[in-house]
């Protein structure tokens, strides 16, 4: 590792210590929220300026692969929250013992109680047949896409709004439900609404789920380690 440049050498753009100090607040204490939301409306304006910052992602070949789908209808949220219903069942009994139990316990009533659900998702083919820096990697389009749901999660844990992802259910389900095209790949489901409160760490480490795995075990310098695999 290298240590602090000295502060003669030019840093382009850089932040000052507050707006610094911000950004690594909103990137360390932003959560995924599966339960805390409150009911009052998120406006239209706030919307607009998380959509933006998710717009403002790099993406491979500047193709911007993403559309987000905002909805706000109860009966559509209902309708969703049917389609994870049946895929949680199903994923529930994917575990056993105690940890089917715990899985059981967690509260995921967020499509629901949010008043704001968006589904994002990746178009492969915005880009045309061949897209820059694609060429070698199909993916890239939807790791994009996930650089845009990072930018909403941000800014939305910066102007005080709560965001859960929803990747339980089957795909065809949502499909039938918003009419999206075959070719465009359903990301996720993304839960957006005010929250009371915030957990001070992950819901799932606090409730025994995971633990975060110290940073030290996961970097190598140089080359991947003789042993690991």
């Amino acid at each position: 590792m290298h240590d602090e440049p000295h502060d003669h050498f030019v840093r382009a753009g850089a932040f000052c210590v507050e707006e610094r100090n911000a950004v690594y607040r909103a990137i360390h204490t932003r959560r995924d929220v599966r339960d805390q939301f409150l009911s009052d409306p998120l406006p239209d304006a706030l919307i607009t300026r998380l959509l933006e910052a998710a717009h403002a992602a790099p993406s491979v070949g500047f193709m911007q692969p993403w559309n987000f789908l905002v909805v706000r209808d109860a009966r559509m949220r209902e309708a969703v929250w049917h389609a994870f219903s049946r895929a949680n069942d199903e994923a529930a009994e994917m575990f056993s013992g105690s940890q089917r139990d715990s899985y059981m316990q967690l509260k995921l009533e967020g499509i629901r109680k949010a008043p704001v659900g968006i589904c994002i998702t990746c178009d492969p083919t915005r880009g045309g047949p061949v897209v820059l820096g694609r060429t070698h990697n199909p993916r890239m389009d939807s790791y994009s896409t996930v650089c845009a749901v990072q930018n909403l999660w941000l800014a939305a844990r910066a102007e005080g709004v709560g965001v859960g992802w929803v990747s339980i259910f089957r795909d065809a389900d949502l499909r039938a439900i918003f009419g999206i095209p075959e070719h465009v790949e359903i990301i996720g489901w993304f839960c957006l609404g005010y929250v009371d409160k915030l957990y001070d760490q992950p819901e799932l480490a606090l409730k025994g789920w995971r633990q975060r795995l110290p940073l030290e075990d996961l970097v190598f310098e140089e080359r991947w380690p003789d042993g690991d695999g």
